[in-house]
C-alpha cells in the first residue's frame, strides 16, 4: 500500500491500493486491492525523472490528486487519474479506467471493463453496464442507461485533428453493442436499440433501430410493449 502524506482518506483502503497526491476519499468509500487513485496524466508523466529515484514517490509528486465522494465501491483493478471528480454513492465494478477531467455523478454504477478515456461527464444516478467505451469529450445527462459493449465515438475521420463529443440527454437507453458516432445528440427519453449504429441526431421519446438506426416506434409504444412483456411469467422448462 501507498498513500501519499498529501491524501486525506476517511474512509477504508486495501492492502495493495495506491493514493496520490492530494486525492480526497469521503466516509464509508470502499478501495479495493490494486486500486490506484489520482495516477497523473502523460504530460505530467513524460517529464517526469525517475533515474534513481522510487517509481511511486515521482507519481504521488506529480499528482494533483483525485476527489472520491461518500459511500463509494472501487473495485479491483481500476484506475483513477488525478484531476478526476466523483459523487457520492458510486459504484465501480473490476479494471475500470477513469481519465483526467473526468466526472462522474451520485449514485452511478459503473461495469467492469468499462474506459472513460478522456474527459468525460456523466450526470447522476446513470447505469452503465460492462465494457462500454466513452471517449474524450462525452457527455451523459442524469438516469441514463447504457447496456454492455456500448462504443461511443468522437472522431468521424479518424485520425483527425477535430473530436467532437456525444451528448446523451436525460432518461435516455442505448441498447447493448450499439455504435454511437462522432457529435450526435440522442434526445432525453429516447431508446436506441442493441445493435444499432446511429449517425444521425435521435429526437426526444423515440425508439431507433437498425443500420443505420431509423426511428422504429414511439417511446409510449415502447413502454407499452415493456408493460406487456413484464407482465408475461416466465415459462418453466
Amino acid at each position: 500500500m501507498f498513500v501519499s502524506k498529501r491524501a486525506i482518506v476517511k474512509g477504508y483502503l486495501c492492502q495493495g491500493c495506491h493514493v496520490l497526491g492530494r486525492s480526497y476519499i469521503g466516509d464509508g468509500t470502499f478501495i479495493d486491492a490494486n486500486v490506484t487513485v489520482g495516477y497523473p496524466s502523460k504530460d505530467k508523466l513524460m517529464k517526469a525523472e525517475f533515474k534513481g529515484r522510487q517509481v511511486l514517490e515521482v507519481l504521488d509528486e506529480l499528482s494533483n490528486g483525485a476527489k472520491i465522494g461518500e459511500r463509494c465501491i472501487v473495485r479491483r483493478g481500476t484506475i483513477i487519474y488525478d484531476d478526476v471528480e466523483i459523487g457520492t454513492g458510486v459504484q465501480m465494478g473490476h479494471n475500470v479506467l477513469v481519465r483526467s477531467g473526468s466526472y462522474i455523478g451520485d449514485g452511478c454504477i459503473i461495469g467492469t471493463g468499462t474506459q472513460l478515456d478522456g474527459s468525460v461527464r456523466l450526470g447522476k444516478n446513470v447505469r452503465i453496464e460492462s465494457m462500454v467505451y466513452l471517449p474524450h469529450l462525452t457527455e451523459i445527462g442524469d438516469d441514463v442507461f447504457l447496456g454492455p459493449c456500448v462504443m461511443v465515438t468522437n472522431d468521424l475521420y479518424p485520425p483527425s485533428k477535430r473530436l467532437i463529443g456525444v451528448h446523451i440527454e436525460d432518461g435516455a437507453s442505448i441498447g447493448c453493442g450499439a455504435i454511437l458516432l462522432a457529435g450526435i445528440r440522442v434526445g432525453r427519453g429516447s431508446v436506441v436499440a442493441a445493435g444499432a449504429v446511429v449517425t444521425r441526431d435521435v429526437p426526444p421519446g423515440v425508439v431507433v433501430k437498425g443500420v443505420p438506426a431509423r426511428i422504429h416506434e414511439s417511446k409510449d409504444e415502447f413502454l407499452m410493449k415493456k408493460s406487456d412483456y413484464e407482465a408475461k411469467k416466465s415459462k418453466s422448462f
